[in-house]
């Protein structure tokens, strides 16, 4: 795997992680493509999308300091309640446990939460069919087809509303957990799903969006470290490694560049343009491989 290939990559990676296209798709078909050898597995892919969660840090970096301050206010209420649950218990004592979700950036960070939950759970038990999938035109392909299809469908029927944290159910959340758990397979979008299921369960579209993006981060992270054992593997070198890592600060750069233009682009275009180029896209790869 030569440096260029790894910078284009990463270029790739950069611009189509913020757009509803599935950017392991397009990782895939680039790969496959430029007759690249993946090496190690999917540890190149998921360190380029640890680079542009870096860039989703840089953006929202308010957002995620709020709601990491609000988590551990969580973890110190549910300590402190089970405490008091013991103090009651031997004292007989009524005192009054602490609200442990209560205002909106509590109630964002435990919509986070449940939607993490069937995530990991998707995401680990199906790794080796989606290292199996990976190398499968076809597959990457038809994901592309299906995505374009969601996303038409979402478009066409206008599904959105005006729901914000307050409004939100766990139930919400857990759907938009399991669509993105979905979505580790090629050619589906993550972004794509989690923000069209957000609307489909009334959620404003900026609301969808943010909360999407937000949402990759403990998955991103997740995926790589179930990875990062690669770096141990015989076919990894020094010299590959290197270019993983400069993949990965090429992915995070040009993320950082754009992500507030294409955040931008998603709120305000319909979704029907992002569903042709998937038609586009996965029409041509598709007869690219089998005529």
């Amino acid at each position: 795997m030569t440096v260029l290939y790894t910078i284009l990559l990463g270029i790739i990676q950069g611009i189509t992680e913020f757009l509803p296209v599935s950017s392991f798709g397009h990782l895939l078909m680039a790969e496959n493509l430029l007759g690249m050898d993946r090496g190690a597995g999917v540890l190149l892919e998921a360190m380029l999308h640890l680079g542009t969660v870096a860039a989703i840090f840089f953006a929202m970096r308010e957002e995620l300091k709020r709601i990491g301050v609000e988590l551990l206010g969580m973890v110190m209420d549910i300590v402190g309640n089970i405490n008091l649950y013991i103090h009651n218990k031997r004292s007989g004592e009524s005192l009054r446990y602490a609200r442990i979700v209560h205002g909106s950036y509590r109630k964002f960070a435990a919509l986070l939460v449940v939607s993490s939950i069937p995530t990991a759970i998707i995401g680990y038990t199906a790794r080796r069919l989606v290292t199996k999938s990976s190398v499968s035109p076809l597959m990457t392909g038809i994901g592309l087809l299906i995505t374009g299809i969601f996303l038409l469908v979402i478009d066409l029927s206008k599904s959105g509303g005006d729901k914000t944290p307050r409004e939100a159910t766990y139930d919400h959340a857990m759907w938009i957990g399991i669509c993105q758990g979905i979505s580790v397979f090629p050619g589906l979008s993550r972004s794509g799903l989690t923000i069209s299921t957000a609307l489909l369960c009334g959620f404003s579209r900026k609301f969808a969006v943010k909360y999407s993006f937000l949402l990759s981060v403990p998955a991103v992270i997740g995926a790589f470290i179930l990875e990062i054992g690669e770096f141990t593997s015989p076919v990894m070198s020094v010299g590959l490694g290197f270019t993983y890592v400069l993949g990965m600060l090429v992915s995070a750069l040009v993320g950082c560049l754009t992500i507030r233009f294409l955040l931008r682009l998603v709120q305000k275009k319909k979704f029907r343009y992002f569903a042709y180029y998937c038609f586009l896209a996965g029409i041509a790869y598709l007869v690219w491989n089998f005529m």
